[in-house]
């Protein structure tokens, strides 16, 4: 289901859509603040929907926004990083029970509410984060 949303967001613009919006907002930055940009936006997904879908809605986006920044920046922008980092924010579901199974399946039975989850998760997010945006450019140069 998740490769025919995919599919679906591609062959009806809705991608090539969305990343001009984003570059509509954001376009007079770095392709490094847009990678961070891509990650935000998944991380947020992710709490919601689950990593698979997270990740199928938000790639194809992120793939048009690398081409896209590309272009306004007039230099050349390597997509591969902002498909690692989609990889990886969709995977990292920790601030709301719903994003992940495992979550849902301890939340009732371990007498959580929703707000431990924000409590702990919201730390944690920012940490993987950070390790992210500092790893992905080392590993996968944006502007090869």
């Amino acid at each position: 289901a998740s490769f025919g949303l995919s599919a679906a967001v591609v062959d009806s613009g809705l991608a090539e859509v969305i990343s001009r919006h984003v570059i509509g907002v954001f376009g007079g930055y770095h392709p490094w603040v847009m990678l961070a940009v891509i990650y935000l936006v998944t991380a947020l997904s992710t709490e919601m929907l689950s990593n698979n879908a997270a990740a199928a809605l938000i790639l194809p986006i992120a793939i048009e926004t690398a081409e896209r920044v590309a272009e306004l920046q007039g230099m050349p922008v390597d997509p591969r990083p902002y498909a690692v980092a989609v990889a990886i924010a969709a995977s990292m579901s920790f601030i709301t029970p719903l994003g992940y199974q495992t979550n849902l399946m301890v939340y009732g039975p371990g007498g959580y509410r929703f707000t431990d989850f924000a409590r702990l998760g919201v730390p944690l997010a920012v940490l993987c984060f950070v390790v992210a945006m500092v790893t992905i450019p080392m590993v996968w140069q944006i502007v090869p």
